[in-house]
């Protein structure tokens, strides 16, 4: 890493270059990059999902938030990078530090394919866009990825899709609108492919005017039989196929108003635009929050996924603690392994929506923690552990965090385990008018931590996407002031956690879809129902802490939990499960 970036600063040096700014996104500005754009891991050592690098003639930094904190301490031990927190307090963010740095007079080089057109335009002195700047260190570099590509049925077609957006720009009084996201892509043609790891995306652009559609995509050099019948069926549509390298001819083209999202735009082909003399409508795109709020069948497939899940995480649980049990040597990654496995068995798997958290003991107290393949330790008697994962389903997308416990748990662990669940119950049972936002209701998964003075410092609840990512917008549940107002439809998840560095973690997650919950005179009404059908572990609680409502909430889910599951599993796991989802009494 250091050789790394040493090369750089003799770039720097030769084209008198203040400082670069590397970001960990692609010229999508997706929250996952496929390998060719990991330029953050490939010059830092870095694996987080969310991480940019500053380097300058004697310093080299690192930026990511409280996720990471651990994670990066060990990463980047060795390397002469220095971590800069964010989401703290004393927080300075990367165009602050530069401006402390230089002023308004630093040239500042970034990669501009992979910088958001609005970061490139918050940075301060002269910025120049370098794109691709790492291909000349970066030799056997991995080629823009292409796999087949799908069509889905989401319960909307695509023309209907297009009516509405069409609609959007009469309205907006733009001639067209340019799509960069790529989940957003996605939604919109109701296609799927593989190109990123976990997210069944198409690596492409997307034009939409008033009387065409263009997309520009690598996928018309692409042979196999899959993607053609694909493409006969868009073009059908009145879809027209470009290069994806055809993008930068898009400035000298078009011709009237261009409506554009700076967040998902690269600064590259902003800045392009610009100095084509386009005219543009910059705001944010419609399309995240119209793919947010799930219809109806979308909504069925999620609950069938979740369905599916359920069965694979309760043969999964049993498998391990049998398998503890009786003493057999299973380490965090043999865990991983199996539990892909059993998705696997489910019929709509299609992959995993992330990679596994499978973490015990120290591992778990790192939110983010990356499970090691090579010498990864056992799970054995005497502590917790914590598994995070999802799946892709052909009918929807799952995100599931269990902890559990083995052996005698400690009284500080029981606290920390109970703690976490009231926190994650609260929400669960939250009832609230319409247009509240997702951060006004944050404090309810935190207020029972904070009595104790405890917290976490990662977002509460994300939105998930119906066979798409399993991160999506504008949605969420955390301190930031978000606007967006929570609507029926829209699936968020519920992970309070507490994480105790060098001893253990604590996280309890389950998907909630937002469903009306009535009118009175006060208004309409708004509620969680959970999609996660799993089990969670009474064994650690220390009852004292829970309330009657906790209880009977926590209650009547493992019972449903029970219901819904035990007919679809084997008799041996389902008479287990029984045992497990026993009610409390407190």
């Amino acid at each position: 890493m250091q050789e790394r970036i040493e090369m750089l600063r003799a770039l720097m040096r030769a084209k008198g270059w203040d400082a670069v700014v590397v970001t960990g996104s692609d010229p999508h500005q997706s929250e996952y990059p496929a390998e060719r754009w990991k330029q953050v891991p490939w010059l830092s050592g870095f694996t987080g999902e969310a991480g940019d690098l500053v380097v300058t003639a004697d310093h080299a930094g690192l930026w990511t938030d409280t996720r990471y904190f651990i994670q990066a301490e060990q990463q980047l031990a060795g390397t002469g990078i220095a971590l800069h927190k964010m989401r703290v307090p004393e927080q300075v963010p990367i165009p602050a530090w530069l401006e402390g740095q230089f002023g308004s007079d630093g040239l500042i080089a970034v990669d501009g394919l992979c910088v958001g057109a609005d970061f490139a335009q918050s940075l301060p002195g002269t910025v120049i866009s370098i794109p691709d700047l790492l291909d000349r260190f970066w030799e056997d570099r991995p080629a823009i990825p292409q796999t087949p590509i799908f069509t889905v049925d989401p319960g909307q077609s695509r023309r209907e899709k297009l009516e509405w957006l069409r609609a959007f720009l009469l309205e907006q009084d733009c001639d067209g609108i340019l799509l960069t996201a790529l989940d957003e892509i996605a939604w919109m043609l109701n296609v799927r492919a593989s190109d990123i790891e976990y997210n069944p995306l198409v690596i492409s652009y997307l034009l939409i005017t008033r009387s065409e559609v263009v997309w520009y995509v690598l996928k018309d050099e692409v042979e196999d039989p899959e993607s053609r019948a694909t493409f006969s069926i868009l073009e059908a549509d009145g879809v027209q196929l470009r290069p994806y390298a055809d993008i930068y001819y898009l400035p000298s083209e078009f011709q009237g108003r261009l409506f554009v999202d700076a967040s998902t735009l690269n600064y590259q082909l902003y800045s392009a635009l610009v100095a084509a003399s386009v005219p543009l409508g910059e705001g944010t795109s419609p399309v995240g929050l119209r793919k947010a709020v799930k219809n109806p069948r979308e909504v069925a497939g999620m609950r069938e996924a979740h369905l599916q899940d359920g069965v694979a995480m309760e043969r999964f649980l049993y498998w391990l603690e049998k398998s503890v049990e009786a003493g057999r040597e299973i380490t965090e990654w043999d865990a991983a392994v199996k539990l892909g496995q059993l998705r696997a068995d489910q019929k709509d798997y299609l992959g995993d929506s992330f990679e596994t958290i499978s973490a015990f003991g120290p591992g778990a107290a790192l939110p983010h923690y990356i499970t090691p393949h090579d010498r990864a330790p056992v799970i054995r008697e005497g502590g917790l552990y914590l598994c995070d994962s999802g799946g892709q389903y052909g009918c929807g997308t799952t995100d599931i965090t269990r902890t559990v416990p083995f052996g005698r748990c400690s009284a500080l662990e029981r606290e920390d385990y109970t703690l976490v669940l009231k926190g994650h119950i609260a929400l669960a049972m939250a009832v609230f008018p319409e247009g509240t936002p997702g951060c006004r209701l944050d404090a309810l998964a935190r207020e029972p931590l904070w009595r104790s003075k405890r917290n976490f410092g990662h977002g509460t609840g994300h939105g998930v996407g119906w066979f798409l990512g399993v991160h999506e917008g504008p949605q969420d549940i955390r301190q930031n002031l978000n606007p967006t107002p929570l609507q029926p439809g829209m699936v968020v998840s519920d992970e309070p956690g507490i994480y105790r560095e060098g001893r253990h973690g604590v996280r309890h997650e389950n998907l909630l879809l937002c469903v009306e919950a009535g009118e009175t005179e006060f208004g309409r009404w708004l509620a969680f129902e959970p999609l996660t059908l799993c089990h969670f572990e009474t064994d650690a609680l220390q009852l004292s802490l829970l309330d009657r409502d906790e209880i009977d909430w926590l209650n009547a889910y493992q019972e449903r939990v029970y219901r819904t599951l035990s007919p679809l599993l084997p008799r041996e796991i389902a008479e287990w499960l029984r045992d497990k989802t026993q009610a409390i009494c407190g």
